[in-house]
């Protein structure tokens, strides 16, 4: 047992990026059990209750066009802070910030970000993401059945839960890819990812951000426009409004 036990850790340490996605999911949901990324309590202002309800509803659409499965839960969480952000980290949890949310220009663009985001899910670039010295004790953890919260958490420290994951480029535009797919689904065209992408471009161009793409995780946002039209993806279509509260749940007193 103790020789298989040795080899195991072997292969996990020489390989332990590309078989950090063999990890079960369940092992993840454990890890983040009983961790919150967001402070919300009894006395959270109802707009903030009702942003989230409906990102949450947003996403259980999107779950469905991914094709997720079963075990694979997704649970969004918002942050009313002027953050320009959204991410993906362990166990399924999504942040959105109301400071992105602010600049997004209807539904179809807001899908986009949520559908790249859960991708990331589908695709097990989370897992991916930790560093080496932390998927090779979650896989330890994961082999020898000992997967309790308070064991995983000390893992990678309480904060550690709470941070967005880097990812590389390759798994952003697979993210890009397969929520291009989801966005189709939904829409019946992927206009919403042009909006989105020209929204990044314009805070691009207002923070005066010019950065090679070899330094960058994420494509150049002309890139991923170029991207679509090399596809042959629709980009014309009817584009869902926000609902008529929105504004008023953007309003921070």
């Amino acid at each position: 047992m103790l020789i298989l036990l040795f080899s195991a850790i072997l292969i996990v340490g020489f390989a332990a990026e590309s078989l950090a996605h063999f990890i079960p999911f369940e092992v993840e949901k454990k890890l983040t059990s009983g961790y919150e990324l967001t402070g919300q309590d009894s006395e959270t202002p109802d707009k903030e209750l009702e942003v989230q309800k409906y990102l949450q509803d947003l996403a259980k659409r999107i779950v469905i066009a991914q094709d997720l499965p079963e075990d694979m839960s997704i649970k969004v969480h918002y942050d009313a802070s002027d953050t320009v952000n959204a991410f993906a980290t362990l166990g399924g949890n999504v942040m959105f910030f109301r400071g992105l949310l602010e600049k997004l220009p209807n539904e179809n663009a807001l899908a986009m970000v949520m559908a790249h985001e859960i991708a990331h899910i589908k695709h097990r670039h989370p897992i991916e993401g930790l560093g080496r010295a932390a998927v090779i004790n979650i896989a330890i953890a994961a082999i020898t059945g000992a997967t309790d919260n308070s064991m995983l958490g000390s893992i990678l420290g309480d904060t550690g839960l709470l941070t967005a994951l880097s990812f590389n480029r390759d798994q952003e535009k697979e993210a890009d890819d397969t929520a291009l797919i989801s966005l189709n689904k939904l829409y019946g065209h992927v206009g919403g990812a042009k909006a989105l992408f020209e929204v990044f471009d314009a805070l691009e161009a207002e923070n005066l951000i010019n950065i090679p793409e070899f330094f960058r995780t994420h494509p150049l946002t002309k890139n991923r426009i170029e991207n679509i039209k090399q596809n042959g993806w629709l980009t014309k279509g009817e584009m869902t409004a926000f609902p008529d509260q929105f504004d008023e749940w953007m309003v921070v007193e």
